[in-house]
């Protein structure tokens, strides 16, 4: 059961072009927010769907695939874990943000072209 502690899997398309960063060590990292929908009925019966939005960060070799084959409106499956964090904005205020490092994905849908 320690593997369910904090795994997320998700299904969804990118919402933005993935940003990547070159590291001083080499390495790349990438992010870029992913859209999940869901759906649920209201009270009359009526189909309801809505979409969820997650923040996804992905490193090193992957990062690399991410900057190759993935561009807004990608779908793609992906395995990781939650990691929240703090920073501090522009403005001294604090701010918190939640994001799935992901530890693998899988392209889904056409191939690109």
């Amino acid at each position: 059961m320690n593997a369910l502690s904090n795994s997320v899997r998700l299904l969804g398309n990118l919402g933005k072009e993935p940003v990547i960063k070159s590291l001083t060590n080499g390495g790349k990292l990438a992010t870029f927010s992913l859209a999940t929908k869901s759906f649920s009925k209201d009270k009359d019966g009526n189909r309801k769907e809505e979409t969820d939005w997650h923040n996804l960060v992905v490193w090193g070799k992957q990062a690399e695939i991410v900057e190759k084959y993935l561009t807004k409106g990608s779908q793609i499956a992906v395995e990781g874990m939650l990691k929240s964090r703090k920073y501090t904005d522009s403005d001294g205020h604090d701010k918190y943000v939640t994001e799935v490092v992901v530890n693998e994905f899988q392209m889904m849908g056409k191939k690109p072209e």
